[in-house]
Order: C-alpha cells, then sequence, then structure tokens
C-alpha cells in the first residue's frame, strides 16, 4: 500500500475520507502487471475531483505509483483512493487542502468460471438507491447503500442483486451496471439522478454503437427486465457476465451480441 507515494497502511483520524466520505475512488483490473482501462478510470476520477472540488491529482504521478505496485503481478485489483485529506471540525471544506492519495493492490477474485459460461443468478434488492442528479455518476465514498444492497444479496446467497430507486426504476447492481437485450436492441437505464457510471458501461455504449447495434438509454422498470430476451451485467473487474435467472425467469444467454461481447472482453484486460 502507498499513501502519498510512500509505503504505509495508516491515516490520520482527521482525513476527511474517514470523516465524511470526502473522496473519491477507483477500484481496477490488473493484467500482466498493467491497469486495464486507465484513461477511463483517470477521467471518471477528473470529473468527480472537479464536482467535489478537489485539486486537479497529478495522473502521471499516480499511473507511476499503480505502476510501482502493479509489477510482477499477472492478475490482481488495484485500488485508487484520494480524499480531500485532513481539516478541522465540522463539514466545511478546509482551504487549501491537501488531498490524500492511498494506492493498495489486492488478489484477483476466484469468480466462478460458470459465471462466464451459465450466466448469474440474480435477485431484486429491498435496498433502494438515492436521486441526486449532482453526484449521479461518481464513484465517491459514500457507498452505505451498496453496503446494505450487498448484505441482501449474501443472505440470499445471489450472485448479484439490482437495485431500485423510490420511484421503482431499476438503476443498478449492488457491483455493477446492466444492460438487457430485447428485439435485438440494447438498453440500459438513464443514470442522470443516481448510480455509478462504470467505465466498462461506458465502453460496451461505445462498442454498442461501432457495431451498429441498437442503444437506448433509457428509464426500466422491473417488469421491463422481466419482458427482456438477455441481461448482463458489468464492472471493472469481472468484466460482462451474463445473467442466467432473475426473478424465476431464465434468459437466453445466445441473444446478447457475441461480437460486442467478444470485444469487450478483450478491451477489459488492455491498459
Amino acid at each position: 500500500m502507498l499513501i502519498n507515494g510512500k509505503p504505509d497502511d495508516r491515516i490520520a483520524c482527521s482525513d476527511r475520507g474517514l470523516q465524511y466520505g470526502d473522496g473519491l475512488f477507483e477500484t481496477l483490473a490488473v493484467n500482466q502487471g498493467r491497469p486495464c482501462l486507465w484513461r477511463r478510470h483517470m477521467a471518471r476520477l477528473g470529473r468527480g475531483e472537479s464536482v467535489l472540488g478537489m485539486p486537479a491529482s497529478d495522473k502521471q504521478l499516480l499511473e507511476q505509483e499503480a505502476l510501482s505496485l502493479c509489477e510482477g503481478r499477472d492478475q490482481a485489483v488495484l485500488k485508487i483512493i484520494l480524499t480531500r485529506g485532513s481539516g478541522g471540525r465540522g463539514y466545511a471544506r478546509p482551504s487549501p487542502c491537501a488531498p490524500r492519495r492511498i494506492l493498495s493492490i489486492h488478489p484477483w477474485p476466484d469468480y466462478p468460471r460458470t459465471w462466464y459460461t451459465e450466466g448469474l443468478r440474480l435477485g431484486i434488492c429491498q435496498t433502494r438507491i438515492g436521486r441526486n442528479s449532482q453526484l449521479a455518476g461518481l464513484k465517491h465514498l459514500n457507498r452505505l447503500e451498496q453496503v446494505l444492497a450487498r448484505s441482501e444479496c449474501q443472505e440470499a446467497r445471489l450472485d448479484e442483486c439490482l437495485m431500485m430507486d423510490e420511484g421503482k426504476r431499476v438503476i443498478c447492481g449492488s457491483q455493477s451496471n446492466f444492460f438487457m437485450v430485447r428485439d435485438d436492441t440494447l438498453y440500459t437505464p438513464d443514470l442522470t439522478h443516481s448510480g455509478i457510471t462504470g467505465v466498462v458501461r461506458e465502453l460496451v455504449i461505445e462498442l454498442a454503437r461501432q457495431l451498429s447495434i441498437p442503444l437506448l438509454i433509457t428509464d426500466l422498470d422491473l417488469q421491463s427486465l422481466l419482458d427482456a430476451d438477455a441481461l448482463f451485467v458489468t464492472n471493472s473487474v469481472m468484466g460482462i457476465c451474463p445473467v442466467a435467472v432473475l426473478d424465476k425467469r431464465r434468459y437466453d444467454l445466445e441473444r446478447i451480441p457475441i461480437e460486442l461481447r467478444r470485444r469487450a472482453e478483450q478491451a477489459c484486460m488492455a491498459s
């Protein structure tokens, strides 16, 4: 682990990331010693810094530190946390502030191979995701909704659970974005008001347009998903995973566009 570029595993109790969740994070796959989709992750991090009013981090320095942690790793997971640093008591932002960067490396998760060949088992969370258009899309440090949703998922012994907002629009998974296929058209939720704009979600949208696959970004309710021909979920570490079952509804994995999936899987492992 590196904290501001130095090996350490301790931060001050006054850090605003700990006190208020005042910061951002990125989770990256590592392949053959290099972090994957680096530019996409840094672009999202930069957007978050702008919205939160944090000084722009030195992305070249971050890359150097990331590469030093990833060196010699065949497959791993890299986590980058940026906080506003330490500050006085109270919500008001310190001025000036000294952001703190925390980089850590973790073992590659042992995902079952059947996730990719037979599909995931999904459910619907009781935990609702909030609406806040100012923070929507960002990967900020306030993740209590996902913590509660992931606990539901584990208790139900499901691979993933989908989260709805208070208007019963299905927004995302507890740790993923999702797409559905119906009549050869791709659909994914509008994340204008809630959810995280995943880098693999962005990648899939771009690839779909390149491949001239019809795509709609729109509000989706549960019935829309149950009427779909296929579903798949995405995130930076698992990549693309097809869905086998949602709420007893079984899906046809072969309805996921083969070339889209192939290109996305290839791109997910590229630096």
